[in-house]
């Protein structure tokens, strides 16, 4: 009878065994700010027509391999420029990971400021990549030569930015990203996962860098769960993806569905202005509330740091059904930080009600 523990030491890797799983607490019931999803569901037209288009899939087949019509769209909406090549993923976390397979492993290393999207670490030591993570200003601005310094010791095969940067909400500076794409010896990821929200893209740039690799996805924009990610970058990269995605990863309902939907982007986009508006109004408010430092944002969700403790009033939002991700421990820059989604009119004002009382 083999031993499970000494099973799993023997052949898992210690870099696994050591990490943690992504966890998402049960937000049944929960007025939901955790995750920085859309509030807007499909309006009844919409949900009709995308049900019937539905009903006309053949699921007993294989979806198209390359998703062609699909890409057709998604270049279309997104306006993604005609010399970049496109790859699509199971949300960009896929697309992450197989740049992690393809450019990492055992010697090689990935750098990245942190706090940042924690899927680049993760994957970073699940494919047993070393990681280098630099510490970004007290401001969350990149501590630009510390960045450059940790490039040029450790000569990464990757460097991943957040474009704005998740979870503090800003974009880095423009001159500094391309310095950082001019020294990298590797591939620089600029992940626009909030683009919707700041306006600024560096896809026209892939043009002009051999190793800028742009990614986006359609999560923040209202489709969060058709789990749809893509990048963007010249062939001499997608090709090389492409021998490591799996055959058929996007399935065919996340085909006709991504499809479909794009086909009303002008109604995601003008969600996303009302977003924008209702972030300048909880951002104004909470920079009134004692105790609260609430920082910029270009995203849809806004940090905040609480005087009286994020364990504390974390607690107190759940007991009033108001789910906020409490970054409290997370990162020592992130000490009693929540971070809040920018929801609807109605979310957002529930969400103020709990946190001015607490707070007063």
């Amino acid at each position: 009878m083999k031993d499970t523990e000494s099973l799993i030491e023997t052949w898992v890797s210690p870099n696994v065994r050591e990490l943690d799983s992504y966890y998402v607490p049960d937000s049944t019931g929960m007025i939901k700010l955790d995750a920085m999803e859309s509030p807007f569901a499909l309006d009844d037209a919409i949900r009709k027509s995308w049900l019937e288009a539905l009903s006309r899939v053949d699921v007993n087949r294989y979806p198209d391999a390359d998703s062609r019509e699909l890409k057709i769209q998604i270049r279309q909406c997104l306006e993604i420029p005609e010399e970049c090549a496109l790859v699509l993923g199971n949300g960009s976390d896929e697309l992450i990971q197989l740049i992690a397979i393809l450019l990492g492993g055992e010697n090689r290393v990935f750098v990245s400021p942190t706090p940042s999207f924690s899927m680049y670490q993760q994957i970073s030591l699940a494919t047993n990549t070393g990681f280098v993570g630099v510490p970004l200003n007290p401001d969350f601005s990149l501590n630009f030569q510390e960045t450059l310094g940790a490039i040029e010791k450790n000569q990464p095969a990757c460097v991943f930015l957040a474009y704005p940067n998740n979870p503090t909400g800003n974009c880095f500076a423009d001159s500094q990203i391309r310095e950082i794409i001019n020294q990298a010896p590797g591939m620089v990821v600029v992940d626009e996962a909030y683009n919707a929200f700041c306006g600024k893209s560096w896809l026209g740039e892939v043009k002009n860098f051999p190793n800028l690799v742009v990614l986006r996805t359609l999560s923040k924009s209202g489709l969060a769960g058709l789990r749809l990610g893509m990048l963007a970058a010249g062939e001499h990269w997608t090709e090389q993806l492409e021998k490591l995605r799996l055959p058929y990863n996007i399935n065919i309902l996340t085909q006709v569905s991504g499809k479909h939907l794009l086909g009303h982007y002008d109604i995601m986009k003008r969600q996303s202005r009302q977003i924008i508006e209702s972030r300048g109004m909880l951002y104004e408010t909470l920079n009134n509330v004692p105790g609260i430092t609430v920082y910029p944002s270009e995203t849809n969700f806004l940090l905040m740091r609480t005087a009286l403790g994020a364990d504390f009033v974390h607690g107190e939002l759940k007991k009033q059904n108001v789910l906020v991700k409490n970054l409290n421990g997370s990162n020592d820059a992130l000490k009693d930080c929540l971070r809040i989604t920018v929801s609807c009119d109605t979310e957002n004002k529930a969400f103020l009600d709990v946190i001015t009382a607490v707070h007063s």
